[in-house]
Protein backbone atom coordinates (compact mmCIF):
# COMPACT_ATOMS: atom_id res chain seq x y z
CA UNK A 1 0.00 0.00 0.00
CA UNK A 2 1.44 2.97 -0.81
CA UNK A 3 1.73 5.80 1.95
CA UNK A 4 2.51 9.67 2.02
CA UNK A 5 5.39 10.74 4.32
CA UNK A 6 2.79 12.89 6.27
CA UNK A 7 1.27 9.30 6.69
CA UNK A 8 4.39 7.56 7.49
CA UNK A 9 5.08 10.24 10.44
CA UNK A 10 1.57 9.81 11.82
CA UNK A 11 2.02 6.35 12.34
CA UNK A 12 5.70 6.37 13.53
CA UNK A 13 4.20 9.21 16.07
CA UNK A 14 2.00 6.86 17.19
CA UNK A 15 4.04 4.35 18.02
CA UNK A 16 1.60 1.86 14.96
CA UNK A 17 5.11 2.03 12.94
CA UNK A 18 8.49 2.19 13.70
CA UNK A 19 11.29 3.53 11.59
CA UNK A 20 13.03 -0.39 11.23
CA UNK A 21 9.75 -1.52 10.22
CA UNK A 22 9.37 0.71 7.74
CA UNK A 23 12.54 -0.14 6.01
CA UNK A 24 11.79 -3.64 6.55
CA UNK A 25 8.60 -3.45 4.57
CA UNK A 26 10.93 -1.37 1.65
CA UNK A 27 13.47 -4.15 1.73
CA UNK A 28 11.02 -6.58 1.50
CA UNK A 29 9.41 -5.21 -1.42
CA UNK A 30 12.47 -3.96 -3.13
CA UNK A 31 13.72 -8.00 -3.01
CA UNK A 32 10.04 -9.20 -4.16
CA UNK A 33 8.95 -6.56 -7.27
CA UNK A 34 12.40 -4.71 -8.47
CA UNK A 35 14.59 -7.70 -8.52
CA UNK A 36 12.78 -10.86 -8.40
CA UNK A 37 8.94 -10.41 -9.24
CA UNK A 38 8.40 -7.02 -12.04
CA UNK A 39 12.36 -7.04 -11.96
CA UNK A 40 11.75 -3.48 -12.87
CA UNK A 41 15.97 -3.51 -11.96
CA UNK A 42 15.17 0.05 -10.41
CA UNK A 43 18.05 -0.11 -7.63
CA UNK A 44 22.12 -0.72 -8.37
CA UNK A 45 23.02 -0.81 -5.00
CA UNK A 46 21.03 -0.56 -1.02
CA UNK A 47 22.65 0.47 2.21
CA UNK A 48 24.18 -2.28 4.23
CA UNK A 49 23.48 0.19 7.29
CA UNK A 50 19.79 1.02 6.69
CA UNK A 51 18.53 -0.97 9.22
CA UNK A 52 20.91 0.07 11.87
CA UNK A 53 20.30 3.59 11.09
CA UNK A 54 16.62 3.30 11.68
CA UNK A 55 17.31 1.97 14.84
CA UNK A 56 19.23 4.69 15.74
CA UNK A 57 16.82 6.98 14.36
CA UNK A 58 13.61 5.16 16.75
CA UNK A 59 15.48 5.37 19.92
CA UNK A 60 15.80 9.09 18.86
CA UNK A 61 12.06 9.64 18.44
CA UNK A 62 11.56 7.72 21.83
CA UNK A 63 13.71 10.20 23.58
CA UNK A 64 11.33 12.90 22.27
CA UNK A 65 14.12 14.16 19.39
CA UNK A 66 12.01 14.21 15.76
CA UNK A 67 14.50 15.99 13.38
CA UNK A 68 12.38 17.22 10.51
CA UNK A 69 9.46 15.05 8.65
CA UNK A 70 11.81 13.03 6.96
CA UNK A 71 12.99 11.47 10.43
CA UNK A 72 13.42 8.06 9.81
CA UNK A 73 12.26 8.07 6.24
CA UNK A 74 13.49 6.02 3.63
CA UNK A 75 14.67 7.89 0.44
CA UNK A 76 16.78 6.88 -2.55
CA UNK A 77 19.32 8.73 -4.36
CA UNK A 78 20.56 8.85 -7.77
CA UNK A 79 23.84 6.62 -8.41
CA UNK A 80 25.51 9.59 -9.24
CA UNK A 81 25.68 11.36 -5.77
CA UNK A 82 28.22 10.55 -3.61
CA UNK A 83 27.89 8.70 -0.22
CA UNK A 84 31.20 8.23 2.52
CA UNK A 85 29.51 4.99 3.53
CA UNK A 86 29.51 1.59 2.49
CA UNK A 87 28.18 2.52 -1.04
CA UNK A 88 29.69 3.17 -4.44
CA UNK A 89 29.33 5.93 -6.57
CA UNK A 90 29.71 5.20 -10.24
CA UNK A 91 27.06 6.76 -12.49
CA UNK A 92 26.61 3.37 -13.37
CA UNK A 93 29.69 2.77 -15.20
CA UNK A 94 31.81 0.11 -14.67
CA UNK A 95 34.98 2.72 -15.46
CA UNK A 96 34.05 3.86 -11.65
CA UNK A 97 33.42 0.65 -10.08
CA UNK A 98 34.85 0.82 -6.55
CA UNK A 99 34.60 4.30 -6.19
CA UNK A 100 33.68 5.45 -2.95
CA UNK A 101 33.48 8.75 -2.13
CA UNK A 102 35.53 10.87 0.21
CA UNK A 103 32.77 12.82 1.36
CA UNK A 104 29.37 12.93 1.33
CA UNK A 105 27.96 15.54 -1.22
CA UNK A 106 26.45 18.38 0.31
CA UNK A 107 22.59 17.53 -0.48
CA UNK A 108 23.71 13.90 1.41
CA UNK A 109 24.71 15.91 4.42
CA UNK A 110 21.42 17.78 4.07
CA UNK A 111 19.46 14.19 4.10
CA UNK A 112 21.23 12.75 7.04
CA UNK A 113 21.17 15.97 9.10
CA UNK A 114 17.11 15.57 8.36
CA UNK A 115 17.42 12.11 9.94
CA UNK A 116 16.18 10.73 6.50
CA UNK A 117 17.36 6.70 5.68
CA UNK A 118 19.51 6.83 2.89
CA UNK A 119 18.00 3.34 1.69
CA UNK A 120 19.94 2.78 -0.82
CA UNK A 121 21.09 4.11 -4.66
CA UNK A 122 19.23 4.00 -8.03
CA UNK A 123 20.22 3.29 -11.42
CA UNK A 124 20.63 5.54 -14.39
CA UNK A 125 21.60 5.87 -17.86
CA UNK A 126 25.27 5.87 -17.78
CA UNK A 127 27.15 9.20 -17.19
CA UNK A 128 23.71 10.73 -17.15
CA UNK A 129 22.76 9.71 -20.45
CA UNK A 130 26.32 11.92 -21.81
CA UNK A 131 28.23 9.35 -23.31
CA UNK A 132 26.97 8.13 -26.87
CA UNK A 133 24.36 9.46 -29.23
CA UNK A 134 22.44 6.39 -29.06
CA UNK A 135 21.92 6.02 -25.87
CA UNK A 136 19.46 3.53 -23.63
CA UNK A 137 17.41 5.66 -21.18
CA UNK A 138 17.63 3.54 -18.02
CA UNK A 139 20.89 1.32 -19.09
CA UNK A 140 24.50 1.35 -17.53
CA UNK A 141 27.19 -0.86 -17.64
CA UNK A 142 26.88 -1.23 -13.84
CA UNK A 143 23.60 -1.68 -13.07
CA UNK A 144 21.77 -2.86 -16.69
CA UNK A 145 18.63 -1.93 -17.82
CA UNK A 146 15.49 0.06 -15.46
CA UNK A 147 12.33 -0.93 -17.14
CA UNK A 148 9.02 1.11 -16.92
CA UNK A 149 6.65 -0.31 -13.89
CA UNK A 150 3.98 0.66 -16.11
CA UNK A 151 4.33 -1.63 -18.85
CA UNK A 152 8.04 -3.67 -18.66
CA UNK A 153 8.96 -3.78 -21.88
CA UNK A 154 8.68 0.49 -21.88
CA UNK A 155 11.64 2.93 -21.31
CA UNK A 156 11.70 4.43 -18.22
CA UNK A 157 13.61 7.44 -19.29
CA UNK A 158 16.21 9.22 -18.20
CA UNK A 159 18.72 9.80 -16.82
CA UNK A 160 16.92 9.86 -13.57
CA UNK A 161 15.30 6.31 -14.39
CA UNK A 162 15.91 4.53 -11.56
CA UNK A 163 14.98 7.18 -9.14
CA UNK A 164 11.41 7.43 -11.15
CA UNK A 165 11.11 3.65 -11.76
CA UNK A 166 11.65 2.94 -7.84
CA UNK A 167 9.10 6.10 -6.96
CA UNK A 168 6.20 5.16 -8.97
CA UNK A 169 7.00 1.15 -7.75
CA UNK A 170 6.60 2.28 -4.38
CA UNK A 171 9.92 1.02 -3.44
CA UNK A 172 10.52 3.71 -1.20
CA UNK A 173 9.15 7.71 0.39
CA UNK A 174 10.62 9.46 -2.39
CA UNK A 175 13.89 9.76 -4.15
CA UNK A 176 16.55 12.48 -5.76
CA UNK A 177 17.26 12.54 -9.31
CA UNK A 178 19.80 15.32 -11.25
CA UNK A 179 18.91 17.26 -14.38
CA UNK A 180 20.76 18.80 -17.11
CA UNK A 181 18.15 18.69 -19.55
CA UNK A 182 15.33 16.96 -19.04
CA UNK A 183 16.54 13.96 -16.52
CA UNK A 184 14.22 14.67 -13.68
CA UNK A 185 11.40 15.55 -15.60
CA UNK A 186 11.41 13.54 -18.19
CA UNK A 187 11.21 10.03 -15.84
CA UNK A 188 9.07 11.60 -13.17
CA UNK A 189 6.49 12.37 -16.17
CA UNK A 190 6.86 8.95 -17.86
CA UNK A 191 6.86 7.00 -14.39
CA UNK A 192 3.57 8.29 -13.70
CA UNK A 193 4.86 10.59 -10.77
CA UNK A 194 6.19 14.42 -9.10
CA UNK A 195 9.33 15.89 -10.29
CA UNK A 196 10.87 19.19 -9.43
CA UNK A 197 13.64 20.57 -10.75
CA UNK A 198 14.89 23.31 -8.69
CA UNK A 199 16.47 26.67 -9.88
CA UNK A 200 20.31 26.00 -10.65
CA UNK A 201 21.96 27.02 -7.12
CA UNK A 202 18.78 26.41 -5.15
CA UNK A 203 20.93 23.08 -4.09
CA UNK A 204 24.17 22.14 -4.12
CA UNK A 205 26.10 20.53 -7.00
CA UNK A 206 29.26 19.51 -4.61
CA UNK A 207 29.66 15.95 -4.91
CA UNK A 208 27.61 14.76 -7.89
CA UNK A 209 29.47 13.53 -10.93
CA UNK A 210 28.65 16.43 -13.35
CA UNK A 211 27.72 16.90 -16.51
CA UNK A 212 27.74 20.66 -16.93
CA UNK A 213 27.80 23.34 -13.95
CA UNK A 214 25.60 25.76 -16.02
CA UNK A 215 22.85 23.74 -16.42
CA UNK A 216 23.26 20.41 -13.31
CA UNK A 217 21.02 20.56 -10.56
CA UNK A 218 19.59 17.69 -8.15
CA UNK A 219 15.77 17.57 -7.87
CA UNK A 220 13.17 15.47 -6.18
CA UNK A 221 10.97 12.81 -7.19
CA UNK A 222 7.90 11.72 -5.68
CA UNK A 223 4.23 10.02 -5.79
CA UNK A 224 2.68 13.50 -4.28
CA UNK A 225 3.54 16.78 -4.55
CA UNK A 226 3.85 17.44 -0.73
CA UNK A 227 6.31 14.77 -0.52
CA UNK A 228 8.43 16.52 -3.15
CA UNK A 229 8.05 19.71 -1.66
CA UNK A 230 9.03 18.14 1.77
CA UNK A 231 12.13 16.60 0.56
CA UNK A 232 12.90 19.82 -1.77
CA UNK A 233 13.39 21.74 1.47
CA UNK A 234 15.41 19.13 3.50
CA UNK A 235 18.38 19.96 0.39
CA UNK A 236 18.25 23.44 0.62
CA UNK A 237 21.76 25.29 2.11
CA UNK A 238 24.61 27.47 1.36
CA UNK A 239 27.75 25.27 0.03
CA UNK A 240 31.29 26.67 0.38
CA UNK A 241 31.97 24.90 -2.11
CA UNK A 242 29.49 25.86 -4.45
CA UNK A 243 29.07 29.41 -5.19
CA UNK A 244 25.97 29.06 -6.89
CA UNK A 245 24.40 28.58 -3.36
CA UNK A 246 25.46 31.39 -1.89
CA UNK A 247 23.76 33.46 -5.03
CA UNK A 248 20.96 31.47 -3.62
CA UNK A 249 21.01 32.08 -0.36
CA UNK A 250 18.02 34.37 0.01
CA UNK A 251 15.91 32.65 -1.80
CA UNK A 252 16.32 29.10 0.16
CA UNK A 253 13.37 28.07 2.19
CA UNK A 254 13.61 24.83 4.97
CA UNK A 255 9.81 24.51 4.78
CA UNK A 256 8.09 24.56 1.10
CA UNK A 257 4.85 22.54 2.54
CA UNK A 258 2.91 25.54 3.58
CA UNK A 259 2.52 26.65 -0.18
CA UNK A 260 0.43 23.32 -0.55
CA UNK A 261 -2.66 25.20 -1.37
CA UNK A 262 -5.82 23.71 -2.65
CA UNK A 263 -7.02 27.19 -3.38
CA UNK A 264 -3.16 27.87 -5.26
CA UNK A 265 -4.59 28.62 -8.61
CA UNK A 266 -7.42 31.04 -7.71
CA UNK A 267 -6.36 34.27 -9.42
CA UNK A 268 -3.10 32.96 -10.76
CA UNK A 269 -2.72 33.81 -14.26
CA UNK A 270 -1.00 30.99 -16.21
CA UNK A 271 -0.23 31.17 -20.01
CA UNK A 272 0.06 28.38 -22.37
CA UNK A 273 2.91 28.20 -24.46
CA UNK A 274 1.22 26.75 -27.65
CA UNK A 275 4.08 26.41 -29.48
CA UNK A 276 5.75 23.92 -27.44
CA UNK A 277 2.55 21.66 -27.32
CA UNK A 278 2.92 19.39 -30.40
CA UNK A 279 0.51 17.74 -32.48
CA UNK A 280 -0.68 14.71 -30.48
CA UNK A 281 -4.38 15.00 -29.88
CA UNK A 282 -4.42 12.43 -27.34
CA UNK A 283 -1.86 14.24 -25.46
CA UNK A 284 -3.61 17.40 -25.98
CA UNK A 285 -6.84 15.74 -24.83
CA UNK A 286 -5.73 15.77 -21.44
CA UNK A 287 -4.06 19.06 -21.79
CA UNK A 288 -7.26 20.84 -22.85
CA UNK A 289 -9.25 19.00 -19.69
CA UNK A 290 -6.21 20.39 -17.59
CA UNK A 291 -6.39 23.64 -18.62
CA UNK A 292 -10.64 23.30 -18.39
CA UNK A 293 -9.68 22.07 -14.68
CA UNK A 294 -7.67 25.25 -13.93
CA UNK A 295 -10.11 27.58 -15.20
CA UNK A 296 -12.78 26.33 -12.73
CA UNK A 297 -10.48 26.50 -10.13
CA UNK A 298 -10.41 30.45 -10.74
CA UNK A 299 -7.03 30.37 -12.40
CA UNK A 300 -6.66 33.10 -15.52
CA UNK A 301 -5.46 31.50 -18.68
CA UNK A 302 -3.50 33.06 -21.10
CA UNK A 303 -3.56 31.44 -24.36
CA UNK A 304 -1.76 31.45 -26.43
CA UNK A 305 1.71 32.83 -24.80
CA UNK A 306 4.16 31.04 -27.09
CA UNK A 307 7.48 31.21 -25.60
CA UNK A 308 9.65 33.16 -28.31
CA UNK A 309 13.66 31.14 -28.68
CA UNK A 310 12.83 28.16 -27.25
CA UNK A 311 13.93 25.85 -30.44
CA UNK A 312 16.60 28.51 -31.00
CA UNK A 313 18.99 27.20 -29.22
CA UNK A 314 19.60 23.52 -29.53
CA UNK A 315 23.50 23.86 -31.23
CA UNK A 316 25.00 26.25 -28.37
CA UNK A 317 23.48 24.03 -25.93
CA UNK A 318 25.38 21.27 -27.21
CA UNK A 319 28.76 22.83 -27.36
CA UNK A 320 28.27 24.53 -23.58
CA UNK A 321 27.51 20.77 -22.50
CA UNK A 322 30.50 19.22 -24.33
CA UNK A 323 32.57 22.05 -23.25
CA UNK A 324 31.53 21.75 -19.25
CA UNK A 325 31.63 18.23 -19.40
CA UNK A 326 35.39 17.80 -19.98
CA UNK A 327 35.97 20.24 -17.65
CA UNK A 328 33.83 19.50 -14.66
CA UNK A 329 34.42 15.51 -14.64
CA UNK A 330 38.06 15.74 -15.07
CA UNK A 331 37.67 18.21 -12.20
CA UNK A 332 35.15 15.38 -9.99
CA UNK A 333 37.44 12.46 -11.10
CA UNK A 334 40.79 13.87 -9.82
CA UNK A 335 40.08 13.50 -6.22
CA UNK A 336 37.50 10.30 -7.06
CA UNK A 337 38.90 6.88 -5.62
CA UNK A 338 38.86 5.40 -8.90
CA UNK A 339 41.19 4.00 -11.41
CA UNK A 340 40.60 6.47 -14.14
CA UNK A 341 41.29 10.33 -13.04
CA UNK A 342 39.95 12.26 -16.29
CA UNK A 343 37.99 11.56 -19.12
CA UNK A 344 40.47 10.60 -21.38
CA UNK A 345 41.04 7.81 -19.25
CA UNK A 346 37.46 7.29 -19.10
CA UNK A 347 37.36 6.80 -22.99
CA UNK A 348 40.33 4.47 -22.97
CA UNK A 349 38.77 2.39 -20.51
CA UNK A 350 35.52 2.40 -22.33
CA UNK A 351 37.42 1.10 -25.64
CA UNK A 352 39.81 -1.70 -23.76
CA UNK A 353 36.16 -3.14 -22.21
CA UNK A 354 34.06 -2.35 -24.93
CA UNK A 355 31.82 -5.77 -24.56
CA UNK A 356 30.84 -4.98 -21.62
CA UNK A 357 30.72 -1.44 -21.57
CA UNK A 358 29.59 -0.83 -25.17
CA UNK A 359 27.92 -3.10 -26.06
CA UNK A 360 24.71 -0.97 -27.44
CA UNK A 361 25.91 2.09 -27.98
CA UNK A 362 29.05 4.43 -27.79
CA UNK A 363 30.82 7.29 -26.64
CA UNK A 364 30.57 9.60 -28.99
CA UNK A 365 29.70 12.78 -26.42
CA UNK A 366 32.56 11.89 -24.48
CA UNK A 367 34.82 11.91 -27.55
CA UNK A 368 33.95 15.11 -28.90
CA UNK A 369 34.16 16.58 -25.18
CA UNK A 370 37.44 15.41 -25.31
CA UNK A 371 38.35 17.07 -28.48
CA UNK A 372 36.73 20.34 -26.43
CA UNK A 373 39.12 23.11 -25.36
CA UNK A 374 39.14 25.16 -21.90
CA UNK A 375 36.02 27.23 -20.83
CA UNK A 376 38.22 30.36 -21.48
CA UNK A 377 37.81 29.52 -25.32
CA UNK A 378 35.41 32.16 -26.82
CA UNK A 379 33.08 29.98 -28.59
CA UNK A 380 32.55 28.47 -25.55
CA UNK A 381 31.65 31.78 -23.54
CA UNK A 382 29.73 32.91 -26.69
CA UNK A 383 27.51 29.90 -26.64
CA UNK A 384 26.91 30.27 -23.13
CA UNK A 385 26.05 33.58 -23.17
CA UNK A 386 23.55 33.17 -26.32
CA UNK A 387 21.92 30.44 -24.38
CA UNK A 388 20.95 32.63 -21.37
CA UNK A 389 20.07 35.73 -23.72
CA UNK A 390 17.51 33.08 -25.22
CA UNK A 391 15.81 31.43 -22.80
CA UNK A 392 16.37 34.33 -19.88
CA UNK A 393 15.67 37.91 -20.89
CA UNK A 394 14.51 36.80 -24.27
CA UNK A 395 12.50 33.73 -23.39
CA UNK A 396 10.78 32.83 -20.47
CA UNK A 397 11.33 36.56 -18.76
CA UNK A 398 10.01 37.86 -21.39
CA UNK A 399 6.76 36.15 -21.92
CA UNK A 400 6.27 36.10 -18.38
CA UNK A 401 6.98 40.03 -18.62
CA UNK A 402 4.62 40.32 -21.33
CA UNK A 403 1.32 38.67 -19.86
CA UNK A 404 2.22 39.29 -16.30
CA UNK A 405 2.24 35.27 -15.74
CA UNK A 406 2.73 33.14 -12.51
CA UNK A 407 3.52 30.25 -14.63
CA UNK A 408 4.13 28.70 -18.44
CA UNK A 409 2.60 24.95 -18.95
CA UNK A 410 2.66 22.46 -21.82
CA UNK A 411 2.31 18.69 -21.65
CA UNK A 412 5.72 17.48 -20.36
CA UNK A 413 5.84 14.81 -22.63
CA UNK A 414 4.60 11.52 -24.72
CA UNK A 415 4.12 7.46 -23.03
CA UNK A 416 6.90 5.57 -22.75
CA UNK A 417 8.10 4.13 -25.83
CA UNK A 418 9.75 0.86 -26.16
CA UNK A 419 12.82 -0.47 -25.10
CA UNK A 420 14.86 -1.02 -28.10
CA UNK A 421 18.82 -1.94 -27.56
CA UNK A 422 19.55 -2.47 -31.34
CA UNK A 423 18.62 1.15 -31.87
CA UNK A 424 18.64 2.94 -28.49
CA UNK A 425 16.28 5.91 -27.56
CA UNK A 426 13.11 6.16 -29.82
CA UNK A 427 11.14 9.04 -28.51
CA UNK A 428 8.69 10.55 -31.08
CA UNK A 429 7.17 13.60 -29.22
CA UNK A 430 7.19 16.82 -31.50
CA UNK A 431 6.82 18.95 -27.97
CA UNK A 432 9.20 20.54 -26.07
CA UNK A 433 9.10 20.66 -22.37
CA UNK A 434 12.36 20.59 -20.62
CA UNK A 435 14.88 22.89 -22.65
CA UNK A 436 14.30 26.43 -22.18
CA UNK A 437 13.82 26.12 -18.24
CA UNK A 438 17.06 23.76 -18.18
CA UNK A 439 19.43 25.76 -20.30
CA UNK A 440 18.33 28.76 -18.27
CA UNK A 441 18.97 27.22 -14.88
CA UNK A 442 14.66 28.20 -13.88
CA UNK A 443 12.69 25.39 -12.32
CA UNK A 444 10.33 23.32 -13.91
CA UNK A 445 7.16 20.72 -12.23
CA UNK A 446 5.35 17.65 -13.78
CA UNK A 447 2.64 16.40 -12.38
CA UNK A 448 0.46 13.31 -13.79
CA UNK A 449 -2.02 14.66 -16.12
CA UNK A 450 -3.45 11.83 -17.82
CA UNK A 451 -2.99 8.03 -18.96
CA UNK A 452 -2.71 6.77 -22.79
CA UNK A 453 -2.90 2.94 -22.79
CA UNK A 454 -2.48 2.79 -19.58
CA UNK A 455 1.10 4.89 -20.24
CA UNK A 456 1.60 8.04 -17.97
CA UNK A 457 2.08 11.58 -19.42
CA UNK A 458 2.29 14.60 -17.09
CA UNK A 459 1.67 18.20 -17.08
CA UNK A 460 4.64 20.81 -17.16
CA UNK A 461 4.24 24.08 -15.05
CA UNK A 462 7.85 25.76 -15.33
CA UNK A 463 8.51 30.05 -14.01
CA UNK A 464 11.06 32.33 -13.31
CA UNK A 465 14.03 32.02 -11.55
CA UNK A 466 13.22 31.16 -7.49
CA UNK A 467 9.63 30.71 -8.45
CA UNK A 468 9.64 27.00 -6.52
CA UNK A 469 6.57 28.23 -4.34
CA UNK A 470 4.40 29.76 -6.62
CA UNK A 471 5.20 26.42 -9.11
CA UNK A 472 4.57 24.20 -6.08
CA UNK A 473 1.26 25.72 -4.73
CA UNK A 474 0.20 25.80 -8.20
CA UNK A 475 0.97 21.81 -9.18
CA UNK A 476 -0.66 21.25 -5.58
CA UNK A 477 -3.63 22.83 -6.54
CA UNK A 478 -4.14 20.91 -9.62
CA UNK A 479 -3.20 17.23 -8.13
CA UNK A 480 -5.41 17.53 -5.00
CA UNK A 481 -8.47 18.89 -7.83
CA UNK A 482 -7.62 15.88 -10.01
CA UNK A 483 -6.09 13.02 -8.85
CA UNK A 484 -4.77 11.63 -11.51
CA UNK A 485 -2.40 9.27 -10.27
CA UNK A 486 -2.93 5.62 -10.60
CA UNK A 487 -0.31 2.89 -9.05
CA UNK A 488 1.43 0.80 -11.65
CA UNK A 489 0.59 -2.80 -12.67
CA UNK A 490 3.63 -4.27 -13.87
CA UNK A 491 2.07 -5.08 -16.77
CA UNK A 492 4.27 -7.02 -19.52
CA UNK A 493 2.90 -4.52 -22.24
CA UNK A 494 0.76 -1.70 -22.68
CA UNK A 495 -2.95 -2.15 -21.94
CA UNK A 496 -3.90 -1.77 -25.86
CA UNK A 497 -7.26 -2.99 -25.25
CA UNK A 498 -8.17 0.36 -23.20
Amino acid sequence: MEQTIFEMQQKMSTGELTSRQLIESFLEKINSTDKNGAQINSIIELNPDAQSIATRLDAERISGRVRSPLHGIPILIKDNINTHDKMQTTAGSLALEGNIAPRDAFIVKQLRKAGAIILGKTNLSEWANFRGKRSISGWSSRGGLTRNPYALDRSACGSSSGSGAAVAANLCAAAIGTETDGSIICPAQTNGIVGIKPTLGLLSRSGIIPIAHSQDTAGTMARTVADAAILLGALTGVDEKDSATKRGAKHMLKDYTKFLDENGLKGARIGVARNMCGTDTRINKFFESSIDVMKHLGAVIVDPANLPNFDKFGKTESDVLHYEFKADLNKYLASANAGVKNMEDVIKFNEENKARVMPYFGQEHMLTAQEKGSLRDKNYREALAKNLLLTRKNGIDAVMKKYKLDAIIVPSGGPAWMIDLANGDAINWDMESTSPAAVAGYPHITVPMGYVFGLPVGISFFAKAWQESTLIKLAYAFEQATQVRIAPKFLKTAEFDK
